[in-house]
């Protein structure tokens, strides 16, 4: 099924109101999980609705939360989200890390005690829009294989990366530390569509194709994606004195809950360099990489988020495409929530 963004943004933000979140929330909300499905990452879009849900009823995900300021400095404030929607805390992260860069060059925040992040592109990308270089990480449950590992011991802790360019949409790159991702293993288990060879373990620790069977991703570069996704723990998490990861291990009373924490960083770029001068440099740079000597394979060189950049310029004309097996489930929402389906 093909649907308008604005009449997903609308069904979506009618969900979460139903569900307890404010109006602002609900929208934020809304927009974070469309961006993503606009982009092609279904992996991130509205198939989450069901799982926020879920969360909501078991005392995970708090729809109404007093986010609070812990710490305070010049440059740096830790936020306590309060277990809110990870859209929701990581919007307020970048926006006080660049109001934060605005006052000191460089600004930092730490979201302690959120959920499910979302697609972190969607925030940097906030900052990029502002004249920032902006960054964003999260830290998770254990839900992929440490390297020489055969069980979950590191989350697919997702990194991104924004810049802005001259007349064009920023430079966006956002990454998991995982060869495929959870949510790309819970919607081949959906379709039944296959996984490719070497990026997942099934529950007892063995390598597997099966969709079916595949539930734990492997790190991506071995040792390099599981050494990143241990340190982005270690400076979300440990950093802001909420582990998430050695208390699910030890399976204590903390450890039973899914929560996630935060980094947000952005740098005012007109403090240490001509804005419009880096912007023209960026470009140089993309269109100095595009014009290299192309691999026969490859029909073109591109840039990151340019491939998402398009993808989302096309279906904002014709619609964003929902597999049938994630319309059943929002329809199964619709009936339980009484909100009316897009």
């Amino acid at each position: 099924m093909s649907v308008s963004a604005e009449a997903l943004r609308r069904f979506v933000k009618d969900v979460f109101l139903r569900a307890g979140l404010s109006d602002a929330h609900a929208a934020i909300v809304a927009d974070v999980l469309v961006w993503a499905d606009l982009r092609g990452v279904e992996t991130h879009g509205v198939t989450r609705v069901p799982r926020y849900l879920g969360m909501i009823a078991a005392g995970d995900l708090n729809p109404a939360p007093a986010i609070s300021v812990r710490t305070e400095t010049a440059a740096s404030v830790l936020l306590d989200t309060d277990r809110a929607a990870g859209p929701v805390a990581m919007t307020a992260g970048m926006e006080w890390a660049v109001r934060k860069a605005r006052e000191a060059g460089v600004g930092l925040a730490l979201v302690r005690g959120t959920t499910h992040t979302a697609a972190l592109g969607y925030y940097t990308l906030l900052g990029a829009r502002q004249g920032m270089a902006a960054i964003a990480m999260s830290g998770s449950i254990p839900n992929m294989a440490y390297h020489g590992a055969r069980a979950a011991g590191v989350s697919t802790s997702p990194l991104s990366i924004a810049v802005p360019r001259g007349d064009t949409a920023p430079l966006v790159f956002d990454m998991g530390t995982g060869v495929i991702s959870v949510g790309k293993l819970r919607q081949a288990s959906k379709t039944g569509s296959a996984i490719p060879a070497g990026s997942a373990l099934d529950a007892s620790g063995n390598p597997t194709t099966d969709p079916r069977a595949a539930q734990i991703p492997l790190p991506l570069g071995g040792p390099k994606g599981s050494g990143l996704a241990l340190m982005i723990e270690c400076v979300t998490s440990l950093l802001v004195g909420n582990a998430i990861l050695a208390e699910t291990l030890a399976a204590t009373p903390a450890g039973r809950h899914h929560k996630n924490n935060g980094l947000t960083l952005a740098i005012d770029i007109a403090r240490f360099a001509d804005p419009t001068a880096f912007a023209g440099e960026v470009d140089r740079l993309v269109r100095t990489l595009k014009a290299l000597p192309r691999d026969p394979e490859v029909d073109e060189i591109l840039a990151p988020g340019e491939r998402g950049d398009r993808m989302a310029e096309e279906r904002s004309r014709t619609g964003v495409p929902i597999p049938r097996a994630t319309v059943d489930e929002l329809a199964r929402v619709a009936e339980r929530l009484g909100v009316a389906m897009f």
